[in-house]
């Protein structure tokens, strides 16, 4: 049988205040292209289909939409609850979308109240069980008790072995006839961060080592890390990765949906099927005069401009005019601090304040005679300088 495994849609998300509604439709259209090009037998998406807990209108009618075009490609679709969802609401919803045939799953529940979701594969008839684990926040695996008393170190095991609890008794449910898949949304010990996920929920006591999954499953569909990557393990572990890339720590990401072929008696097979809609993020580095020179080259991404030349006022609306897509233009670090290098500590005591402000406006790459002037006349106002 064959499978789509992907995660992390982060539908909603917005990146500097300019939303990205458009292009999220896109993404997701090319995903529903690929279920239906492959004819796949199910599509796994692992948490973190919004952004937001409170996701906008707009945002759950593109979910909605989604979710039943995957399903109008005869697959089976399932999907959990990520850190970033409303697990409540997906609970809630679950029983509207169970009657198109479609799986959302909120919270940890027994294998025997939905916790497994067993189908046979419509391309073989082969049986298909699919374990799923939602997000499990930290304040519901260990007890209250336990989050006053433990150390970090404690609650770090308590979570570990809670989860692992869960996924053993969820893997109880497997069986050697079928094809055995886990499907959770979580850190796995060992994995590289994409760039854009929620720290907090991410390390510390929030993770587990990949061996927790059973040797036995086919195949465990992972979400929650942004970054496509396999860790190693007796069972495949995959991260599918974010179809796009949410914020500009993961520009260098690439961005795919993985194809997923198995049967009871054999390994998965996994090819990565590209996501090439959205725009690119990209980090450029110059003068204004070598940013703005290129930006035939740059119209059609969202950029972070690092300057390298004084700061003064107009320089943002200089590189923004030019380039629209700019959503963050600042002084680049490394030039600032090689300013501040060049400009030591002087002896201050027989310098005017007129020198001193000059002096500090250097060593922060400043360079605008007008804030000078300014600086100047606030000077006189406070000291009653030049008064009749």
């Amino acid at each position: 049988m064959r499978f789509l495994h992907t995660a992390d849609w982060h539908i909603g998300k917005t990146l500097k205040g300019r939303d990205r509604l458009d292009e999220q439709y896109a993404v997701v259209g090319q995903i529903i292209e690929h279920a239906r090009a492959q004819q796949v037998d199910a599509v796994l998406i692992a948490g973190d289909l919004y952004d937001s807990a409170a996701p906008t209108a707009k945002a759950q009618q593109l979910v909605v939409r989604a979710l039943l075009a995957l399903r109008d490609t005869g697959a089976k679709v399932i999907a959990i609850a990520g850190n970033h969802d409303n697990a409540a609401t997906f609970d809630a919803y679950g029983p509207l979308l169970d009657a198109v045939d479609i799986t959302l799953v909120g919270r940890v529940r027994p294998a025997e109240e939905g916790g497994v979701v067993s189908f046979d594969a419509r391309s073989t008839g082969e049986r298909v069980n699919v374990a799923v684990l939602p997000f499990l926040s930290q304040r519901y695996a260990v007890k209250a008790a336990q989050l006053v008393a433990s150390t970090p170190a404690e609650l770090s095991r308590d979570y570990d072995a809670m989860v692992r609890e869960v996924i053993d008794a969820l893997a109880a449910s497997f069986t050697p006839d079928a094809v055995n898949v886990m499907m959770a949304h979580l850190t796995v010990v060992g994995g590289s961060f994409g760039g854009g996920e929620r720290q907090a929920q991410s390390i510390f006591e929030y993770h587990v080592p990949a061996a927790a999954f059973p040797a036995d499953a086919h195949y465990v569909a992972l979400g929650h890390l942004h970054r496509r990557q396999t860790l190693p393990a007796p069972a495949p572990v995959v991260y599918s990765g974010s179809p796009f890339a949410v914020d500009f720590g993961e520009q260098d990401n690439t961005s795919v949906v993985c194809l997923v072929e198995a049967s009871p008696t054999t390994p998965a097979r996994i090819t990565d099927l590209p996501i090439t809609a959205g725009r690119r993020l990209r980090t450029v580095h110059g003068t204004v005069e070598q940013v703005v020179a290129r930006a035939d080259e740059l119209a059609d991404d969202y950029l972070r401009v690092y300057v390298q030349e004084p700061a003064r006022a107009g320089l943002r609306e200089e590189v923004t005019d030019a380039l629209p897509g700019a959503l963050e233009v600042r002084i680049d670090p490394e030039f600032a601090v090689a300013t501040a290098d060049r400009h030591p500590a002087t002896d201050r005591r027989d310098r005017s304040p007129a020198e001193l402000f000059a002096d500090f406006c250097a060593a922060r790459g400043v360079a605008d005679e007008r804030v000078q002037a300014l600086f100047g006349q606030l000077h006189d106002e406070i000291t009653g300088a030049g008064r009749e």
